[in-house]
């Protein structure tokens, strides 16, 4: 017999659900007309509460409505913004909520919600109708007293002032501190707030990092048992027996090449000519040896994911004892590696390879600005520097052939059509105080990338060989863009007056030849932005889609375990394929649920972190900014908003021109890339202006220029 409350769910749904146009019952009708018995009041009132909690029925002003009907649909709280939201169904669409319409939702939160009429934009509008069940509300933000209160100016969530009802640990105005709602209104600004945490003086960027971390759940400390463990790990150090049961490279000319201050050295490199091109060794930290699946180790890296950088710190994947210690390449040491030994003809095709585990010594530790100097000089014919003639004497050779082949694999990539989008980053100079001094545009030389297509051909080869085994893994994959992004970029950039390439379907080769045409026009900062926007963005997954960037068929990321959990994870399918010799059966059943696994939350992580480095970075360069406030600058119109325009100053800098700081108005946006006055053209991308900075809020991140 059934159940009396299942039986009341479904009396329920049968008296709503032919109720159209989002019409409802009062609770009191409702149970009359489903016969309820005045002993089966309990048994009522849950099946309404399970129907409700299902997102089937809704009760709004004392009416119960069925959900269809009304157009309602249940969905989670995403993320929050100062001035909007956004909420994703079961399905994983999202929706855009402006601020007035979130009814006080904060992250995490479950809601119900109706769509709003057609808004014209990207994103589907909704609003928030009622709170079905609240999340764990932490936020951060700076304190500050308002009529002699204090409250929580939130950093993300609201515009508004959130009062302080109680503290766990005393604050003054200024501080940038961690919050909990513990009193919720039906907006932001009628919520109550304690105090549960200090990062420090909301004036210091690095105070702000701190919170970015943790909102972001980037955990900066390792639990004990994953320290033990990596400890145990660096005292095992290279152990004879296993050395002696690999391939023994350590008399080879292989050594690394990183940034002065990388700590954490995963890859190496070696090449010499053979008769028909070359051989290319790829030479990468064998983290999985150290790192056991199902580990605590283990579990932690891949909840992590991956390594995060900001400013002079770095938030490791792995435990130093094994990111700086063990696992790293330092010179003059010996180290288990996994060996990509590729032969490569003289047109640079990659005619084969084999992956070894080996054990090697690195000769040096070289630096991308060190090498770079050695094969401008060796180019020149000018003499090398003494000192850094003495450090790379023996192995200049070597690496002038590195920068033949290169070259090589270089043109080859551009004859495949891959767009060379120049997306400039910037380096931070922090002082010894942990402040931002300065700011400088990152230069890459030869190098660099060198190390980029080596790096390109190890990672291919990988993919290649796992595909054609058939057994899982985990790819980096980049699919083909949208359509209706192709068309905005093309429609945009043909309003520039830009001959466009004329396809039905957009190919690498056809956004890297308006790359290439518009590579010396003032518009090309804009056009590289609108076409890094219009491609879809790089991923991981288990199944081989390719990578459109690169033009390649086969792609995956093999060359850093020590900061990434995929290349760890593809370390650990390969040692069985290659070492262990482990049958396709085994494969598959071994690492199919984990190649998914892998992928999935890799790709999650990486989104994470890559948020929180952005807005990391924005803090430090609002730091560095403050203390130039009311300087003049030159730089160029990098974007157009209707609100205003952001300028970029040669060292990367971005500022904000509000329109309302403008003289001479009113201006008007043209929803493209130019500010209008009386019909005019005033303000346009790749316009060179002259600003002053006139503000800089470090917790913020916001940088505020006008024009001189």
């Amino acid at each position: 017999m059934a159940d009396i409350k299942d039986i009341y769910k479904n009396r329920i749904k049968a008296q709503l659900r032919p109720m159209s146009g989002g019409k409802g019952l009062t609770y009191k009708r409702l149970y009359s007309l489903c016969k309820g018995k005045r002993s089966d009041a309990a048994a009522f009132a849950s099946a309404v509460a399970e129907l409700k909690r299902d997102g089937i029925i809704f009760e709004n002003k004392n009416m119960i409505v069925f959900c269809d009907n009304a157009g309602l649909f249940r969905a989670r709280v995403v993320r929050i913004n100062k001035t909007f939201g956004f909420i994703g169904d079961e399905s994983g669409k999202e929706y855009f909520v402006p601020g007035k319409f979130l009814m006080g939702a904060m992250p995490g939160d479950k809601v119900m919600a109706k769509l709003l009429p057609e808004s014209g934009k990207e994103t589907p509008e909704c609003q928030v109708v009622s709170i079905t069940e609240t999340g764990f509300s932490e936020f951060s933000g700076v304190v500050r007293k308002i009529g002699g209160r204090f409250c929580v100016i939130p950093d993300d969530i609201s515009n508004e002032p959130i009062e302080i009802s109680a503290l766990e640990v005393p604050v003054r105005a200024g501080d940038k501190v961690l919050a909990e709602i513990c009193f919720r209104g039906e907006r932001h600004s009628a919520h109550r707030a304690k105090v549960t945490g200090l990062f420090g003086s909301s004036g210091k960027a690095s105070s702000s990092a701190e919170a970015i971390l943790y909102m972001s759940g980037i955990e900066t400390e390792f639990p004990s048992e994953v320290l033990d463990e990596a400890r145990q790990a660096e005292h095992r150090g290279v152990p004879d027996a296993e050395a002696s049961r690999r391939l023994d490279l350590r008399d080879s000319v292989i050594f690394t090449i990183d940034g002065a201050d990388t700590k954490d050295i995963d890859d190496a490199v070696s090449l010499s000519r053979t008769p028909d091109g070359w051989a290319l060794g790829v030479h990468i930290a064998d983290v999985s040896y150290y790192v056991k699946a199902g580990s605590a180790l283990d579990r932690d890296a891949m909840l992590r994911g991956t390594s995060v950088y900001y400013a002079d710190k770095v938030v490791p994947m792995l435990p130093k004892e094994l990111s700086n210690g063990i696992c790293s390449l330092n010179p003059n040491e010996d180290r288990l590696a996994f060996s990509c030994l590729m032969k490569i003809d003289a047109e640079g095709r990659l005619v084969s390879y084999k992956f070894s585990k080996s054990v090697i010594r690195s000769r040096v530790k070289g630096v991308y600005s060190e090498i770079n100097t050695v094969i401008e000089c060796l180019k020149n014919g000018s003499e090398v520097p003494e000192e850094l003639a003495l450090k790379y004497g023996g192995i200049t050779e070597t690496i002038m052939l590195m920068d033949e082949l290169a070259e090589i694999l270089t043109a080859n990539k551009l004859r495949r059509g891959a767009p060379q989008i120049d997306s400039p980053e910037c380096k931070l100079i922090v002082d010894d105080n942990g402040v931002c001094v300065d700011v400088k545009k990152r230069e890459r030389g030869r190098s660099e990338l060198i190390i980029e297509e080596f790096m390109l051909m190890a990672n291919t080869s990988a993919a290649r060989l796992a595909r054609e085994q058939g057994i899982p893994f985990v790819y980096r994959v980049h699919e083909d863009p949208a359509p209706e992004k192709v068309q905005e970029l093309v429609e945009t950039v043909s309003q520039m007056g830009i001959e466009v390439p004329h396809f039905s379907e957009a190919k690498p080769a056809h956004l890297a030849a308006i790359l290439e045409k518009t590579a010396d026009l003032p518009l090309s900062p804009m056009i590289n932005n609108m076409v890094l926007r219009s491609m879809a963005k790089a991923k991981y997954s288990d199944e081989p889609l390719g990578h459109f960037g690169l033009v390649l068929a086969d792609y995956s990321h093999f060359t850093s375990p020590i900061r990434r959990y995929p290349d760890l994870a593809i370390h650990r399918i390969l040692t069985d394929l290659c070492y262990n010799k482990q049958s396709i059966q085994y494969m598959q059943k071994r690492y199919k649920a984990f190649a998914a696994e892998a992928a999935r939350i890799s790709s999650e992580r990486e989104l994470t972190a890559m948020r929180a480095e952005r807005e990391c970075e924005d803090r430090y360069i609002a730091e560095y900014m403050s203390a130039h406030i009311g300087e003049s600058f030159e730089g160029t119109v990098s974007s157009v908003q209707e609100y205003g325009f952001f300028v970029e100053l040669p060292n990367t800098v971005e500022g904000l021109v509000r329109i309302d700081s403008l003289k001479d108005g009113p201006y008007d946006f043209d929803g493209k890339f130019t500010l209008m006055r009386a019909g005019k053209p005033a303000y346009r991308i790749g316009d060179r202006v002259r600003v002053i900075c006139s503000a800089a809020d470090i917790s913020s991140g916001q940088v505020d220029m006008v024009i001189e």
